[in-house]
């Protein structure tokens, strides 16, 4: 399909989200269409139109799981190479402080008596600085506490909460999480005397929800997200027999997290430390997608619609005109 791929999406989403029960009352809805509206199975051959379903699936669930070992190799490839340019700068950090090292001279007496005097004058200058700084910070004093009161009670509400990880995420008793404005990684380690498969775990991840756990007890993670993720670009794996790792993508890539699920303690994302970037060091494709997020950014704070919202309203838009006998008064838009 191509570009053409996606033609028809905000028209599915829109019956998407009239489907309570999710993809498999969406999926029962499109066959009742085909058998009610159309000859799809009993206009030819008795097995044609299983084949042709069969033959779909097959296309796309080849595609999927093509886009999914992708997304794993490249989630590897990062890590491994955050991990290499960790191992180069500790040993050029160590090459430095190596070659920087203590150096003897010796110098003459007409050398030594001018350091002298050197030093001697900045100490005086230092001393002279000394006094100035005393006498502005007494003076300063009372308008410095008058103002702790106010910073006291902003930073009152973030008593209690953890400091982020190394990763902006969370070490917690049973897992630790990290996070990026775009993406969240879990790594949910088992203690268990074999090495865990699949069939061992019960993975689920929902727009809204999540749950992890081995088959037959409790499950070390399950709640209520602390935002929505996108489920077709989530993932999960078995990290050497004895970590199930979950990486989640999420919708709104302009905000931190502050936990995982809501029964969890709350990390203090004023402390959250993001890597600085230029947008020239970006690849084209990462430098489009933050461009994009900028422009979104600016349409949200002055009340417009985003470039993907006004795509949807154009393509609806189209559909409904083409449409006038469909009554749209009931649709839900977003």
């Amino acid at each position: 399909m191509g570009e053409d791929e996606e033609k028809y999406d905000s028209m599915l989403l829109v019956m998407a989200q009239q489907h309570e029960g999710g993809v498999q009352e969406l999926v029962n809805t499109f066959f009742s269409f085909l058998r009610r509206k159309t000859d799809f199975f009993t206009g030819g051959d008795q097995h044609a139109p299983e084949k042709l379903i069969k033959d779909a699936f097959a296309h796309h669930n080849a595609l999927a799981q093509k886009a999914h070992k992708e997304k794993q190799l490249k989630q590897e490839r990062a890590k491994k190479e955050k991990a290499e340019r960790a191992a180069k700068l500790a040993e050029e950090e160590r090459k430095k402080r190596t070659d920087d090292g203590p150096r003897i001279q010796e110098l003459t007496d007409e050398e030594a008596e001018k350091l002298q005097s050197e030093l001697d004058k900045k100490k005086k200058e230092e001393e002279e600085r000394s006094v100035a700084a005393n006498t502005e910070k007494s003076s300063d004093k009372e308008e410095k506490e008058k103002g702790s009161d106010s910073e006291g009670e902003e930073d009152e509400k973030d008593k209690g909460k953890l400091k982020p990880n190394a990763e902006n995420g969370a070490d917690l008793p049973n897992y630790r999480w990290t996070q990026t404005l775009s993406e969240v990684d879990l790594a949910v380690p088992f203690d268990v005397k074999f090495r865990i498969k699949g069939r061992d775990v019960v993975v689920d991840i929902q727009r809204r929800s999540i749950k992890v756990g081995l088959k037959g007890h409790p499950p070390v993670i399950d709640g209520q997200l602390y935002n929505e993720v996108k489920v077709e670009e989530s993932s999960w794996l078995i990290d050497d027999g004895k970590v199930v790792t979950v990486h989640l993508e999420k919708i709104n890539k302009m905000e931190w997290w502050s936990r995982i699920v809501t029964t969890d303690p709350e990390i203090n994302t004023k402390k959250v430390c993001p890597e600085n970037s230029k947008l020239s060091d970006l690849d084209g494709e990462t430098r489009g997608m933050v461009e994009k997020m900028m422009y979104d950014q600016r349409q949200k704070s002055m009340g417009l619609p985003t470039s993907e919202e006004q795509k949807k309203q154009d393509i609806l838009k189209k559909f409904m005109a083409q449409h006038p006998e469909m009554d749209f008064s009931k649709a839900k838009f977003s």
